[in-house]
């Protein structure tokens, strides 16, 4: 018997109707639920299991929800071996690539050992103030700094394996993930780059200068952000969440992480046709 890690945003319109659906479904497959979360133990007949726990103990972990419920799951379970598959539960995601109607094949499709397995790369971040490590985190998205309580702008400088690249007058930095490359990044001018690609994605927010271009190096680099000039504290945010506050003297430092995430696809997944949905791609038309 397969065991099944839940995570879920109850939140989402017509997530009620799903959790059913699952129950049904998974008990008619055979499978064993387990849920991080008390009250979901009785609507989806699951016993509950803290998530932190769901990497020593369940066969696969679905997500439903939105790409936040994935990255959650995601960073919940680094370090583990255990695959997500994100069901999505409302408009369409990057992360979340089975639809709530699809749920019963993607039941079946791992009962049979039938889905594509798509692996990323989880970005580590060490912060600095002042030669001080004040605190460590871990990305699957992307890594920003910048922003704060005034317009004016700031100073970063820039160096990838111990070599100076150069600094930049500018509003931010993001650093991303191929995962990540459809978020922040590519809303900032950013390439998309293919989960198979093996880099980050460096992007300058606003820069005060025409030339300045976004960068992609190996996954392999070390890449160090310092802040040389701010008049404010900035805000560092990690997959979307708000986790530090810098100023002058502060510095990242953001390498791969040796655990990556395993993504669980039904064979008819297609990257492309999800950027093509997602993006409004059209092509040209006479």
């Amino acid at each position: 018997m397969k065991k099944i890690g839940v995570v879920v945003n109850t939140k989402r319109p017509g997530a009620g109707g799903v959790l059913n659906e699952l129950r049904e479904q998974a008990g008619a497959l055979g499978f064993a639920l387990f849920t991080e979360r008390e009250d979901m133990v009785e609507p989806l007949g699951a016993t509950y299991l803290p998530v932190a726990e769901f990497g020593e103990k369940v066969d696969v972990a679905l997500a439903l929800g939105g790409d936040g419920t994935v990255l959650y799951t995601a960073l919940a379970l680094h370090g583990s071996e255990v695959p997500i598959m994100g069901i999505n539960l409302g408009s369409l995601g990057f992360l979340t690539s089975v639809s709530d109607t699809e749920m019963f094949q993607a039941l079946e499709a791992i009962k049979a050992g039938n889905c594509k397995v798509s692996e990323r790369d989880v970005a580590e971040c060490r912060v600095f103030q002042n030669g001080d490590l004040i605190g460590e985190q871990r990305s699957l998205n992307d890594i920003v700094l910048g922003w704060g309580a005034s317009s004016r702008i700031n100073t970063f400088s820039l160096s990838i394996d111990g070599e100076e690249v150069s600094s930049f007058m500018c509003d931010g930095m993001i650093v991303s993930t191929p995962t990540g490359s459809t978020a922040h990044s590519l809303s900032a001018g950013g390439p998309i780059l293919h989960p198979g690609v093996g880099g980050f994605g460096i992007n300058v927010i606003c820069p005060h200068t025409l030339s300045s271009r976004p960068l992609v190096v190996p996954n392999s680099s070390v890449i160090e952000i310092g802040v040389e000039k701010a008049v404010k504290e900035l805000i560092l945010s990690i997959d979307g969440q708000d986790e530090f506050l810098m100023k002058k003297g502060g510095r990242i430092e953001i390498r791969r992480s040796r655990h990556g995430v395993k993504f669980l696809q039904l064979d008819n997944h297609s990257y492309f046709s999800v950027l093509a949905q997602k993006l409004h791609w059209r092509g040209s038309s006479l």
